[in-house]
């Protein structure tokens, strides 16, 4: 690539991707390295070519086999590739074997993952949470990290120094010790400052407990923020590239009429996401362990559309979120033209509700879907309060539609139409009366 204003020839990183096949595997190779090679192309990469290796399981030593590491080393020599991107979590001692036969750098798919964050990452709150992921990734690779120094001579060992010898291991495992004490120190500091911020987003969640609060969950690049913003009117940064949304965004959802909801767009899930990413970015993610509705988007024009769903509740799952209310939305119908896989989803989850937030299809459905969520079975209520006591009045505004209001000296008589699971919070605010008039 050639910067023309400055005449500057920029190299572009070249990458190889591997995927081993197992027998267990959902995802066909091919497909499992189409997402492989999007994560790539979001870190930077130019994927110059795709390779897969059918086994059993993986090879204890080299993950794929010392004679496929061989025929990979040939094609990036022949090819002068630079990165070869293993869709898979490696140990550090199968990279480390992999490096001594392949001359490139090699990767797995959490480094990857973790790799896309950081460039992601533009909030303080996220780059501790990026740091912590990384370091909490690096620290166990230390070792690797270090092995330049097998090749080193002590010079003043008089040769006794030798590869692997005494000379030449003490360097290494004293700055070996050195690098682990200081990543240790910084994922102490790390820890405390996401801890901080964990209860600061914690008291900033219960902070709205008047207000009914819905995230939106999935699988990266489902649409969240496009319907984000359709909903809210709001901006939230929208690409089609994967993890384009790092930060969690809030905003105010109009219902209808007086009703209104707070709406928050939050990360999106992957296949195999890093753990210590899911725990590094739990203070992100406190706005859906805490919400009272969760729409849960699927992008439904994806041939693996079911997979997604089902590793978005595995994370759900894993942060707590399981026994909570989910309303399943299924994106993009406009683009699904496989009919029979939208079909067969449909028939899978009868409750999901499709929509096409780029379009604006659905969108009615899903709010009344949401609007039956928030206020249950509706009632009528007939409400005495001071005309001084501001949080009643704000609270019934909010979240009930005030069909009739008396003035006497300072007394306020307000009739009503809420719905009844917002009635413990009213109550809580003390009006002077309260009485159900009609149901339904």
């Amino acid at each position: 690539m050639e910067n023309k204003r400055n005449n500057i020839k920029v190299h572009e990183e070249t990458a190889l991707l591997v995927s081993l096949a197992l027998p267990k595997d959902e995802i066909p190779p091919k497909d499992s390295l189409a997402e492989l090679q999007a994560l790539a192309e979001s870190a930077g990469a130019v994927v110059v070519g795709r390779i897969y290796q059918n086994r059993r399981r993986p090879h204890p030593a080299s993950y794929i086999g010392r004679g496929k590491a061989k025929m990979i080393a040939e094609i990036v020599e022949q090819q002068e590739i630079d990165t070869v991107i293993f869709d898979g979590d490696l140990s550090p001692a199968q990279i480390r074997e992999l490096e001594e036969i392949i001359d490139a750098k090699v990767i797995d798919r959490s480094e990857l993952i973790l790799d896309i964050f950081a460039t992601r990452a533009r909030t303080h709150e996220a780059r501790l949470q990026v740091d912590l992921a990384q370091m909490q990734y690096t620290y166990p690779r230390l070792t690797r990290m270090w092995s330049h120094l097998d090749t080193v001579v002590g010079a003043s060992a008089g040769g006794i120094g030798a590869v692997g010898g005494i000379g030449t291991r003490g360097t290494g495992e004293k700055q070996l010790e050195i690098d682990r004490r200081i990543v240790q120190k910084r994922l102490s500091v790390l820890r405390k400052q996401i801890a901080e911020i964990d209860r600061r987003k914690k008291r900033q969640v219960r902070s709205r407990g008047e207000h009914f609060t819905v995230s939106l969950v999935g699988y990266t690049n489902a649409g969240k923020s496009t319907l984000m913003n359709l909903l809210t009117n709001s901006e939230t940064y929208v690409e089609d590239q994967l993890f384009a949304t790092l930060d969690t965004k809030t905003a105010r959802w109009e219902l209808d009429g007086d009703l209104h909801v707070l709406l928050s767009d939050t990360v999106g899930f992957v296949r195999d996401l890093p753990h210590h990413l899911v725990a590094s970015f739990r203070a992100t993610l406190e706005e859906a362990i805490h919400a009272d509705l969760l729409l849960h988007v699927v992008d439904v024009s994806h041939p693996w559309a079911e997979q997604q769903l089902r590793a978005a509740q595995h994370v759900l799952n894993e942060i707590g979120c399981a026994e909570k209310d989910i309303l399943l939305v299924f994106n993009k119908i406009d683009k699904a033209l496989d009919k029979s896989n939208f079909d067969t989803m449909m028939t899978l989850f009868p409750e999901a509700i499709g929509i096409s937030a780029r379009k604006d299809i659905g969108i009615e459905v899903l709010r009344a879907a949401v609007i039956k969520r928030v206020s249950g079975e509706k009632v009528r209520l007939r409400i005495c309060c001071s005309v001084a006591d501001g949080r009643v009045s704000s609270f019934i505004r909010a979240n009930g539609t005030v069909l009739k209001e008396d003035y006497s000296d300072s007394v306020v008589t307000l009739e009503v139409m809420m719905g009844k699971r917002q009635l413990p919070g009213l109550e809580k605010l003390r009006p002077q009366s309260c009485e159900i008039i009609a149901t339904g």
